[in-house]
């Protein structure tokens, strides 16, 4: 029987075009400053991860391709999925968002280390407005734009989808530019959006450091979105 999150039973025939998109933005080089910086930062690495093997290419998204819920992010962190080649993945962000879903019962384990630790999703897809690691995580807007089309497409394919969760106002302002809103909502945590005729809009704010280390974003207030979230997908 399918999960309650998932629209339909998974399948070899569903995920080929979400692994074939992944193969093509994977290969993207189309913004010369964003490859010149995840490819620096892959080879100069941090020190505490100066044995390891940076992926240092654009990141796809990853999931359940029946998925109800879609996680949106900003982008990838330069030591984080740039290292680890898989979205939120070994990074505190990733720490913080990938627990809240294993909470929500979206996710097998509470942890994600590298693209090989066994994290499954179920219910949900977690990917990223622009694939690569930009400086300072400010990509500019033609950078913005030229990703783009890569969520258009990721999102067609997920055509489940019934509540995006926005992780920031990047990740709500692009989800927003993507189903044409206008006027365009405030954002905010915990704000909503029904799109007409699509899926719900959930403002999150970014379990980024900044955020988490000031107590401006809880555990609690990030669990009280998912919860919010598997409400939605489920009515």
């Amino acid at each position: 029987m399918p999960n309650l999150l998932s629209g339909r039973m998974a399948g070899i025939g569903e995920r080929a075009p979400l692994d074939a998109l992944a193969e093509r933005i994977e290969s993207c080089r189309a913004c010369p400053r964003l490859v010149d910086w995840r490819e620096l930062v892959a080879r100069e690495r941090r020190a505490a991860y100066r044995e390891e093997t940076y992926w240092g290419r654009p990141v796809s998204g990853f999931g359940d391709p029946a998925a109800r819920i879609v996680v949106l992010g900003l982008a990838p962190a330069a030591h984080g999925a740039n290292r680890t080649g898989r979205v939120f993945t070994g990074d505190r962000s990733g720490d913080w968002l990938f627990a809240a879903m294993h909470r929500a019962g979206l996710a097998n384990q509470a942890h994600s280390m590298g693209r090989d630790d066994g994290l499954e999703l179920t219910g949900a897809w977690v990917t990223a407005a622009v694939r690569c690691a930009p400086p300072e995580n400010k990509p500019a807007v033609d950078e913005r734009d030229r990703c783009a089309p890569f969520l258009t497409e990721e999102l067609a394919l997920l055509g489940d989808c019934r509540v995006v969760v926005c992780l920031g106002a990047f990740g709500f302002q692009a989800a927003c530019r993507h189903y044409d809103v206008r006027p365009r909502p405030r954002f905010g945590h915990g704000v909503e959006y029904r799109v007409d005729g699509g899926p719900v809009l959930l403002g999150s704010f970014h379990p980024s450091q900044q955020n988490t280390f000031t107590g401006r974003l809880t555990e609690s207030m990030l669990d009280d979105v998912f919860t919010r979230a598997v409400e939605l997908a489920r009515g």
